[in-house]
């Protein structure tokens, strides 16, 4: 079994079909992906979870010898998604090196633990864990803790951003929302961070873009989906790339470098937090007021005996700050973050005052 660095020197790519479809198809992709020399990891869906019965599920156990014959013939080690004992007793016979927690099994802590377990104290294997599929860092970091519980060690733990799932309308198919993955990094600092364009995205056309804000914030590497023949792909064909496309989209990825001791930028990068220093300041003194209002309307509705929630006034002041986004230069998403946060925050104040002894 080989041992990954997952955070190294230059960043960990990671790429492969994402379902072994056939023993020809496995070994094709997984040849040129080894010849461009510019990855490290080899992957490929053998079991995979779908939404509905009579999808395609993945080959199963015969897969794994196809990926163990792609590792004897370039070299690189080879990981799967997991998420049963049986599928890590599988994938470890086959000497799968890294085993991946996918979104829908980190969602459940009981999964979650059926699999630590099998991997309990196991010396050799990596492991990577993706984020679940709803906005829960605590769902997210109970894994983490579960599997090192059992004795792998953090330094053989990555973490895997594959995006969120959510309701209405988003040009991709699982929004980032970058500030959870900050806050998942403020709780494990030391530890890989892994961008999934592929499932972030759901198109091709959006990965390089993905993968550039990863590269800017510093993540560790990329898992990027491959096929020789993504149009015949028999899951999730619009966001993988043949290995040719592969390479240009790496190509053209700017990796940032983690420091930078000319006084010139350390300078100019001093001014400017300052700055934003001052405006946050700003804002969090606007945002008090805004609620001691907020509580003063809690005391009216009281004293009217009137509900808290006026659907028909949180609709036009959504409204009114989306119909600005665009002279404000913000992003409808991050518009109706905002918004969400602060909502939520005036309903609890109102909540108290409407309820107080």
């Amino acid at each position: 079994m080989t041992t990954i660095k997952l955070k190294g020197d230059k960043p960990l790519i990671i790429s492969g079909p994402c379902s072994a479809e056939t023993k020809e198809q496995t070994l094709d992709t997984c040849r040129q992906l080894a010849a461009t020399g510019m990855v490290d990891v080899l992957r490929a869906g053998i079991w995979k979870p779908r939404t509905k019965p009579g999808m395609f599920e993945g080959v199963g156990v015969k897969g794994l010898a196809w990926l163990e014959r792609a590792k004897e013939e370039t070299g690189l080690p080879i990981s799967v998604e997991v998420a049963t004992a049986k599928h890590v007793e599988n994938a470890l016979e086959f000497g799968v090196d890294m085993l991946w927690i996918g979104a829908r099994t980190t969602v459940s802590p009981f999964a979650v633990q059926e699999v630590a377990d099998a991997l309990r104290g196991n010396k050799d294997v990596t492991v990577c864990i993706k984020n679940p599929m709803n906005p829960d860092i605590a769902l997210w970091a109970g894994a983490v803790e579960r599997f090192n519980k059992v004795g792998i060690d953090l330094d053989r733990i990555g973490l895997i951003h594959r995006g969120f799932s959510h309701v209405g309308h988003n040009k991709y198919r699982n929004p980032p929302m970058w500030h959870l993955v900050f806050e998942m990094r403020s709780k494990f600092p030391d530890m890989a961070m892994i961008c999934d364009p592929s499932h972030i995205a759901g198109a091709r056309e959006y990965l390089q873009e993905i993968a550039q804000t990863a590269a800017d914030l510093r993540y560790d590497g990329l898992i990027i989906e491959s096929h020789n023949c993504p149009a015949v792909a028999k899951s999730d064909a619009a966001q993988q790339v043949t290995p040719d496309d592969l390479v240009k989209l790496l190509k053209s990825i700017k990796w940032r470098t983690s420091n930078n001791n000319d006084p010139e930028y350390t300078r100019a990068l001093s001014n400017l937090r300052a700055e934003i220093d001052q405006i946050d300041s700003e804002l969090f003194e606007l945002l008090s007021k805004r609620m001691r209002v907020a509580e003063h309307i809690g005391a009216v509705k009281r004293e009217n005996n009137v509900a808290i929630l006026q659907g028909d006034r949180w609709n036009s002041i959504v409204d009114k700050a989306i119909a600005q986004s665009k002279e404000l230069g913000l992003s409808e998403d991050f518009l109706k973050t905002v918004l969400q946060a602060i909502h939520i925050e005036s309903i609890n104040r109102q909540n108290e005052i409407m309820n107080a002894k």
